[in-house]
C-alpha cells in the first residue's frame, strides 16, 4: 500500500544542478531513514545520501561537496539537490525509504549528465 515516486530526473549539462523528489504515499505512519542511491550501466548500485529522521546525513564521498540530501515530513518527501554535475554522475536514482519499519523503493529516475 505503500509507493515511492519520484520525479526531477533528466539531461542537464556538467555544472548544471538537477533536484530529485521523492515521495511516499498510502498507509504511512512512520517514516524512518530515507535515502538515495544510483546505478549506472555495468556498475553495482550504490549508496549516494542518506538521512535520517532527526536529519542526520551521510553523503558519499563521491559527491560530498555537490550533493545535498533533506526531507520534509510534512510532505513524505526526500530531495536530492545535486550541484556542479559531472558526466561520472549519469545513472538511475533510486529513493529508498524505510515506511513503518519496511523498505520500499522507488521506480528509478534517470540522470544524464553530458560533457
Amino acid at each position: 500500500q505503500v509507493q515511492l515516486v519520484e520525479s526531477g530526473g533528466g539531461l542537464v549539462q556538467a555544472g548544471g544542478s538537477l533536484r530529485l523528489s521523492c515521495t511516499a504515499s498510502g498507509s504511512i505512519f512512520r517514516i524512518n531513514n530515507m535515502a538515495w542511491h544510483r546505478q549506472a550501466p555495468g556498475n553495482q548500485r550504490e549508496l549516494v545520501a542518506s538521512i535520517t529522521r532527526s536529519g542526520s546525513t551521510y553523503v558519499a564521498d563521491s559527491v560530498k561537496g555537490r550533493f545535498t540530501i533533506s526531507r520534509d515530513d510534512a510532505k513524505n518527501t526526500v530531495y536530492l539537490q545535486m550541484n556542479s554535475l559531472k558526466p561520472e554522475d549519469t545513472a538511475v536514482y533510486y529513493c529508498l525509504a524505510n515506511v513503518n519499519f519496511r523498505d520500499y523503493w522507488g521506480q528509478g529516475t534517470q540522470v544524464t549528465v553530458s560533457s
